[in-house]
């Protein structure tokens, strides 16, 4: 009998675990997931809760409800993995687990260690996150409180899961502090490593002055080199400095530590892989999915959806000894809350950026690509009924893999 080994149970493992167990005979295949927590997050979820639109309940939910019958979960992290003897060792007890083949799927975790000043005593104090449950929570219960000020979002580099949520968070903010009525009373800034919010070259152009109708300033080409916390002070590696009175981060995003201890990584902890297939270069039984794969695409949720779907196929195809032909295309596509009930989508892949039209059906839509509307707001609130009963439980959605042009327009 063939073991396959996956090693975390985020969005691409579970989901991976679910497709691969119908599709695989039961009589010739045992699997295995390992993930060192008992609790399954919706993390796009955190985004709201310091708004007071998410609650806790929202987003978390038992692991062990989407792993299928069949498959055994492990709950415990991993020592290291050692892909020449083709095993990994577990945390807790020491033992090896051998595998035939093995996913890697153990996503991203921020690390505001790796900044100084940061995890100092301000933080979550004056500085928080929101990119972790508790980061959310906290950030939620001060602003119940807080009277307004200079509100800063620092990215400290890229990548990072997710890459609109910063802007996210920044349109939500504008909202709810009109909301609250002290909109007046509070300055948005949002400091960021890019050349601007919008970096594609059409985004941009129709985008460009989102952020600044909406009051918000843009600090571009930021690099933050270390936290000031007494001073309230993000200071770059050239020296720029960007005041606040209430900072939230986007902290440096790494891969698992595991990677780096194993050898398996580049310096940020992510595994190299074909782009288009996710075998690694190095064993031709090892593939990576979701956040933990160094691929040229944004670490989000929609991108480990459609790999999956890709995978799966090829996965069947290449244990067969054939030609792997289900070449990922690097598609994605990401709701960007605006604030007032409205929302954008984008969609795009490896080779073709943002572009305007309908989606999903040409003509119909009902969702507006790059233009704000309310269907896309609502498309975004209930996407979290379709991550928790459709998504995670590998079901099969009527959206095509691979990136499609049908409804776009083409922008000169």
């Amino acid at each position: 009998m063939k073991h396959l080994l996956i090693l975390g149970a985020g969005t691409a493992g579970t989901m991976v675990a679910n497709r691969l167990r119908r599709s695989l005979d039961e009589a010739e295949w045992r699997i295995t997931v390992v993930d060192p927590d008992e609790v399954h997050y919706y993390q796009p979820g955190f985004l709201f809760i310091p708004f007071g639109i998410y609650t806790k309940a929202d987003v978390m939910k038992p692991r062990r409800n989407f792993i299928p019958r069949g498959v055994d979960l492990i709950v415990s992290s991993v020592d290291v993995i050692e892909p020449e003897q083709r095993r990994v060792r577990l945390s807790n007890d020491g033992r090896y687990l051998s595998y035939d083949f093995l996913v890697i799927a153990t996503g991203a975790q921020i690390r505001p260690d790796q900044t100084p000043g940061l995890m100092e005593h301000e933080w979550r104090r004056t500085i928080f996150d929101f990119y972790t449950l508790d980061g959310a929570l906290a950030l939620a219960q001060h602003l119940r409180s807080w009277k307004g000020g200079r509100l800063v979002v620092n990215v400290v580099d890229n990548p990072i899961k997710c890459p609109v949520a910063p802007l996210e968070f920044l349109m939500l903010a504008d909202w709810f502090f009109h909301e609250q009525g002290i909109r007046e009373r509070v300055e948005l800034v949002y400091a960021t490593p890019l050349s601007g919010a919008f970096t594609k070259p059409i985004a941009a152009r129709l985008l460009g002055d989102l952020l600044e109708r909406k009051g918000i300033h843009v600090v571009p080409d930021f690099m933050v080199e270390h936290v000031d916390p007494d001073a309230r002070k993000l200071v770059s590696y050239d020296e720029q400095v960007v005041e606040y009175d209430l900072l939230v981060t986007v902290p440096l995003n790494m891969g698992a530590e595991v990677i780096g201890k194993s050898g398996l990584g580049d310096d940020l902890n992510f595994v190299p892989v074909d782009k288009h297939t996710f075998l690694s270069p190095r064993y031709d039984n090892v593939f990576v999915l979701g956040d933990a794969a160094a691929l040229p695409t944004s670490k989000a949720g929609s991108v480990a959806h459609f790999a999956v779907e890709c995978f799966v196929e090829n996965f069947i195809r290449y244990v067969d000894g054939l030609e792997m032909t289900r070449l990922f295309d690097g598609h994605a596509n990401c709701f960007i809350e605006s604030g007032f009930g409205k929302a954008l989508l984008i969609d795009f892949n490896y080779t073709t950026e943002p572009l305007p039209g309908l989606y999903p059906l040409p003509g119909v839509g009902p969702l507006t690509l790059l233009q704000e509307s309310e269907a896309n707001h609502w498309g975004k609130l209930m996407f979290r009924w379709m991550y928790w009963n459709v998504l995670l439980k590998g079901k099969e959605l009527p959206l095509p893999a691979l990136m499609s042009m049908a409804g776009k327009q083409l922008v000169g």
